[in-house]
């Protein structure tokens, strides 16, 4: 369980051009627009819609963005949105855990099943990667926002699993079951999270070398480019 999000990190530090910021405003719209939909729109009175717009707001997505995300929750009409979880192997047999939030279950199989077969890669059926993972809350509080004994302190009482110093930033980590509850109690105390969200982390991590990692980044990309794709976990143990 212990360890960063290898792939996570590396997008942060990549930074964001025009059009990957507007794909990435579009995801966190529709999020927002689905969890305003199934929810309570008072973002206090919904855990679900209040991670969706912290997001939005760690992405510097524009307050008016994120105000008709929510209106558009009244306007989406019979659109259903699904969160559905896709799993397979990419280049050099890495794991993938693919979760997408789609109107179209479909169109999402055939762009992932077609991407990862171009590059070597395959869909698989459920269950043939997440035996390889533990799904849990992740969240990121700035070590200058807290002391490294009252985080953990905080951590531990609230019933958070680990609580670890990764570089500028402690890193929590809870039972996907407790991951709101848990997150509840710290913004009760910190006035502002880095990050939060619930990740896949590798049990183990598969090492590659630098042209494979090259590879591996470029499909992990690609499949984040996929308009149905909200976040894409991996096994690959990155190096840059």
């Amino acid at each position: 369980m212990a360890g960063h999000s290898h792939w996570a990190g590396i997008k942060h530090k990549k930074g964001r051009a025009d059009k990957e910021r507007s794909k990435l405003f579009s995801k966190l719209s529709r999020e927002i627009t689905v969890a305003s939909k199934l929810g309570d729109k008072d973002p206090e009175m919904n855990p679900r819609l209040r991670t969706a717009i912290q997001a939005a707001k760690q992405a510097n997505m524009p307050k008016d963005n994120i105000s008709r995300a929510i209106d558009k929750s009244d306007m989406t009409g019979d659109k259903n949105y699904e969160n559905l979880r896709y799993e397979g192997f990419g280049p050099f047999n890495i794991a993938l855990i693919i979760e997408t939030l789609t109107d179209n279950k479909n169109r999402s199989a055939s762009s992932i099943r077609t991407l990862l077969q171009k590059n070597g890669g395959r869909l698989g059926e459920t269950g043939c990667t997440t035996h390889m993972f533990n799904s849990c809350g992740i969240i990121h509080v700035d070590k200058n926002k807290i002391s490294e004994e009252k985080v953990f302190e905080l951590s531990i009482n609230a019933g958070a699993k680990e609580c670890l110093q990764i570089n500028n930033i402690h890193e929590i980590i809870t039972k996907k079951e407790d991951f709101y509850k848990i997150k509840t109690e710290l913004e009760k105390n910190i006035d502002s999270l880095l990050y939060s969200g619930i990740e896949w982390r590798a049990s183990s991590y598969q090492n590659l070398n630098k042209e494979q990692s090259k590879k591996v980044v470029e499909v992990l990309s690609s499949l984040e480019e996929i308009d149905d794709v909200q976040s894409v976990f991996t096994n690959a143990n990155i190096e840059i």
